[in-house]
């Protein structure tokens, strides 16, 4: 039976594994262990995990603004997969989201991730063409 619950920063080793064998996941330095408690410590309630045996075969990591959610990291195991287990995480965000009034969320798929966009395309989710990521980096480390 797999269980769904909030993401705990003592999971962080078990989801970290996850996202590094994920194909089509970027992670930076931003994604280290310190980083991702204070981002939980600031979104509580907002991202979970995927339990099976124990091991963690699933997570997503979601935060806002206040205004929007945002879909920071999503991945299943492979083994996994196709199992709806992804989709049920992408549930709870959305209702955890909606319990504080947020109800748009945004995130951030490589052009290439052709699996990933199709995904999200069939639970209702659609591309913004008319707009143009920016980003700006004030720190020497070009991987934050």
């Amino acid at each position: 039976m797999i269980q769904y619950r909030e993401m705990e920063i003592s999971d962080y080793q078990g989801v970290i594994n996850l996202w590094t064998a994920s194909d089509g996941m970027t992670l930076r330095d931003a994604d280290s262990q310190e980083n991702i408690d204070m981002y939980l410590q600031r979104n509580q309630g907002l991202s979970f995990v995927a339990i099976h045996n124990s091991q963690i075969i699933g997570a997503v990591l979601v935060g806002t603004d206040g205004r929007r959610g945002y879909l920071q990291h999503l991945s299943v195991s492979s083994a996994y997969q196709s199992r709806g287990i992804g989709q049920k995480l992408v549930d709870y965000v959305i209702s955890a989201l909606g319990n504080i009034g947020i109800s748009k969320t945004h995130l951030f798929v490589h052009n290439a991730n052709e699996r990933a966009q199709h995904f999200y395309q069939k639970m209702g989710w659609f591309p913004r063409d008319e707009v143009r990521m920016f980003s700006y980096n004030s720190s020497t480390n070009s991987d934050v």
